[in-house]
């Protein structure tokens, strides 16, 4: 649950654009009263029904977009970077509580004359506000829900729906043997993985979707070095390089990895040292 909990998403939309995630908030809301009237809604003391729930919408909109201006000023919550589920779900309970106030307070202005300074009343409008204003921030946080789903998810079903194709259009990579006798060219994408086998490097490559095994006499520090500019293939470990569009899945933790790649039954390790930039650029492509 705590991996879970700290795992990157996209920011809500309403959190991340105050100004136009509010309107979009208030306009939810009229639409909502006035199609459905539920919670026991009804006229103010000097308006109609439907005057009274503009009122409202206006100014729990008004709210909407001063608490979410206002959270961007804490620094757990200013970093969209750095933004987690956890973050997420706090900066939604946080603008649906105070939208609970802010229905509270309205109510001493266009209700009827009541004794209003009681808990119960204002458990009623916090009530209220979470059963009405989760919807809205339940959409966008669902627009984003592919974020949310645990890496092992994303890579199995992107490989299934076939967003790994092959890239021909790629410059084939060229690795000379330390020896200068013998080369090695493929394209990148035909790469799974190199791992490093005493003073040679063994290269894992797919072609015709059969799994070839070529060997070169070189260090895993200088294939490091003619690789370094294609993004999705890294260093994960002392002794092995990986092709991200390869992995399948993933199990383990922060300590480290174990990858299952495609067309290899062989499980890779990502050490400890590795792990943060590997989830970095596997968020990115993700």
């Amino acid at each position: 649950m705590h991996q879970w909990l700290h795992k990157k998403c996209l920011q809500n939309y309403i959190i991340r654009n105050p100004g136009a995630g509010a309107p979009v908030m208030a306009a939810f809301c009229f639409v909502f009263l006035i199609l459905y009237r539920p919670l026991d809604t009804h006229p103010g003391h000097f308006l109609g029904y439907e005057a009274t729930m503009a009122v409202y919408c206006l100014i729990t909109g008004l709210s909407v977009f001063g608490l979410a201006t206002w959270l961007k000023h804490f620094r757990y919550f200013s970093d969209q970077k750095q933004w987690t589920i956890l973050r997420e779900v706090l900066s939604i309970l946080f603008v649906l509580t105070g939208m609970g106030f802010t229905i509270f307070l309205t109510a001493f202005l266009i209700e009827p004359p009541a004794y209003r300074w009681n808990f119960q009343t204002l458990a009623d409008s916090i009530k209220n506000a979470y059963l009405i204003g989760i919807i809205p921030f339940a959409f966008f946080s669902l627009v984003n829900t592919r974020f949310w789903l645990p890496s092992e998810y994303v890579m199995v079903k992107k490989e299934a729906m076939g967003l790994h194709p092959d890239a021909p259009a790629e410059e084939t990579i060229t690795i000379r043997s330390q020896l200068k006798k013998e080369t090695l060219k493929f394209h990148p994408d035909q790469l799974i993985y190199a791992e490093s086998e005493g003073n040679y490097v063994v290269f894992y490559l797919e072609d015709n979707q059969q799994i070839q095994k070529k060997m070169i006499r070189n260090s895993m520090n200088n294939i490091e070095q003619d690789l370094e500019q294609i993004p999705h293939i890294i260093r994960i470990h002392r002794a092995f390089m990986v092709n991200l569009k390869k992995v399948r899945m993933k199990r383990g933790n922060t300590l480290g990895y174990r990858l299952k790649l495609s067309g290899i039954e062989t499980e890779i390790p990502v050490a400890r040292n590795h792990t943060r930039h590997f989830n970095q650029l596997t968020e990115q492509m993700s």
